[in-house]
């Protein structure tokens, strides 16, 4: 990537970021550099190695001190999900800072929904939620909803208003909006900002008790309309909201906002570090203050950038539109970046977690390779996953001369990468399929597999020499018609005669027919998220083909999970659909990566 492009993107970025003055802006010649730097270490091939000692960064770094220092005498950390959705492979790099920086310090971890948004939240939500982090190996000493904590939190807000740090408003959401300034002008006073202190705490117990209907007040914390950080003109700390909710039902009429019971929730915990993508960076002053009015346990906030990657969106809104809008089949359809489609995929935590190693944890703006997320399920899968045949686009092949009820069985090695899997055996007979591709009428220059009067070896099994074809009304091949050598057994010449080309096979006589799903990038564009309606506009038309093609007959009975390498095409995953009457597999990864070859060429 050269210093030029990377200067557009950057340029793009901050023009597209200019809404944020607040945010530390790097000269862009100086981002640009870093841009590439960034890039360059997410594009890194090499894995963590344990045998390196534990990893640090600048997160690892500041609770060490904070220890050292005595800001703190022990480390607690949290797992703040709101349970309205599945999580993303985004979400595995906030739990995996979170759980690890509390692991390596002997500290403990808390599980906390927040669970402030009645009319999205679900408890099925929360049960995915728990079984995915657990899938990834995350422990942690107590689960805990942000509604455990309503009582409490209702009275320390009681603190503020009697304290003068806060004020029922009676504008419309459209008047608040409308005073509360901009990014260069500042906002202005609420006519109902100087109510006295017990008008206050009546109209907010009545508001608790559902006097008034929906967006008729809100409670807000008194600060300053004129502060140069938006967030800190009084913004909202609850509104009223009459809807059922999943754990306290119809108790209460009015829920905090996320800014007023973040920060609340973890000093009730006792959080030490409350780690946080950026974009809650301009949140820590708020949090901040609420925590000095109201005199109580103070966390250290600190920021990371989010992990993101290219060909992926992340936003739950999106996800959601492409479920709602049958662009996907589910929340678990294997295109999706969720970790419920990714366990369907045939993903493995081990590969997931050697990914978020690899990317690390920054401050900069960065967007991951979906490549080097791919490369780790590659990696991970070719050392533990077992090695069958598939033919997923079959030609039909009839060798002339092997004896027509002859069946033998071949010695097949289960995983080359593991001499402890084995060998299995496979039936071979006298018709057998081939993959189309492994076949051609008229080969083209360099072609070394099957063609007429050429010799390949099937693996496990023989050579055989390819003597004509059959074909349709079309001009179409429908069979190919060869001949074997019987000394070939096993793939070796006798005389010493070597072939140029090994394809793999199935006996059609013993094959099982299964269904299998070729699974691709859901979106054709590098960064689908531009524009509201842009990620809809990219679709990848060819995400899914599905084809019916034929397997081992072991394959038959696999359970659903199961992963296996099909030889020379890549590494599929029994779909939770499979039956054994009609087996279906998802493809994980394949063997290369095709996309870089066809960006290659398209550069």
């Amino acid at each position: 990537m050269t210093e030029g492009f990377a200067f557009v993107i950057i340029a793009r970025r901050r023009k597209r970021e200019k809404s944020f003055p607040s945010r530390i802006r790097l000269n862009v010649e100086k981002e640009a550099k870093y841009f590439i730097q960034e890039k360059r270490l997410r594009m890194s091939p090499e894995p963590f190695d344990p045998a390196q000692g534990t990893p640090t960064d600048f997160i690892r770094e500041a609770v060490k001190e904070d220890l050292k220092n005595g800001r703190f005498n022990y480390v607690r950390t949290r797992l703040p999900p709101e349970p309205n959705g599945y999580l993303h492979i985004g979400h595995v790099k906030a739990f995996m800072i979170d759980y690890l920086v509390a692991k390596e310090n002997g500290g403990d971890l808390v599980l906390r929904f927040d669970d402030t948004n009645p009319t999205k939240e679900e408890t099925e939500f929360v049960e995915a939620i728990e079984d995915d982090a657990r899938w990834l190996g995350i422990e942690w000493s107590k689960v805990t909803f942000a509604s455990d904590y309503f009582d409490l939190l209702y009275e320390w807000a009681q603190k503020l208003v009697l304290a003068g740090k806060a004020y029922v408003d009676d504008q419309t959401p459209e008047e608040v909006s409308k005073n509360r300034g901009t990014l260069t002008e500042p906002g202005k006073n609420s006519p109902f900002r100087d109510r006295d202190v017990e008008e206050n705490m009546d109209l907010l117990e009545r508001m608790k008790n559902g006097e008034f209907p929906n967006g008729s007040r809100i409670l807000r914390a008194k600060i300053d309309m004129a502060h140069p950080n938006i967030n800190m003109r009084d913004p909202a700390m609850y509104r009223i909201l009459h809807e059922h909710h999943h754990r306290t039902g119809d108790k209460w009429k009015i829920y905090p906002l996320y800014d007023w019971s973040h920060g609340q929730n973890d000093s009730m915990e006792g959080i030490t570090h409350s780690l946080c993508s950026l974009e809650y960076e301009d949140h820590r002053p708020l949090y901040e203050w609420f925590l000095d009015q109201l005199d109580v346990f103070k966390p250290r906030q600190i920021e990371f950038a989010r992990l993101n990657l290219n060909y992926t969106v992340m936003s739950k809104r999106k996800l959601r539109r492409l479920v709602e809008e049958n662009h996907v089949s589910g929340w678990d359809d294997p295109r999706m970046p969720t970790l419920r489609a990714m366990r369907r995929r045939g993903y493995t935590a081990n590969a997931i977690l050697d990914f978020i190693r690899r990317v690390g944890v920054a401050k900069n703006y960065s967007v991951s390779d979906v490549s080097l997320l791919e490369a780790c399920v590659r990696e991970d899968l070719n050392k533990t996953s077992l090695r069958r045949m598939a033919v997923i686009r079959p030609l039909k092949v009839v060798i002339d001369n092997y004896p027509d009820d002859l069946v033998e069985e071949m010695d097949a090695v289960n995983n080359p990468e593991d001499p402890n899997a084995g060998t299995r055996k496979v039936p071979f007979s006298k018709v057998i399929y081939i993959e189309q591709d492994d076949f051609r009428e008229t080969p083209p220059p360099k072609y070394y597999r099957l063609f007429p009067g050429n010799e390949v070896r099937l693996r496990y099994a023989y050579f055989i020499k390819c003597s004509h074809v059959v074909k349709n009304d079309a001009g179409e091949v429908i069979e190919v018609h060869a001949t074997y050598d019987p000394s070939t057994r096993g793939g070796d010449s006798p005389d010493g005669r070597k072939v140029k080309s090994t394809i793999h096979w199935v006996s059609a006589k013993h094959a099982k027919e299964a269904e299998v799903r070729m699974y691709d990038r859901l979106f054709s564009k590098e960064n689908p998220e531009e524009g509201e309606e842009g990620f809809l506009n990219c679709l990848n038309p060819n995400s899914l083909e599905v084809l019916n093609g034929f397997v081992e007959p072991s394959l038959a009975t696999a359970e659903a999970g199961s992963r296996f390498q099909f030889e020379r095409l890549g590494y599929f995953c029994v779909d939770k659909d499979s039956t054994k009457e009609k087996p279906v597999f998802n493809l994980t990864v394949n063997l290369k990566d095709a996309w870089a070859k066809i960006e290659k060429k398209g550069n």
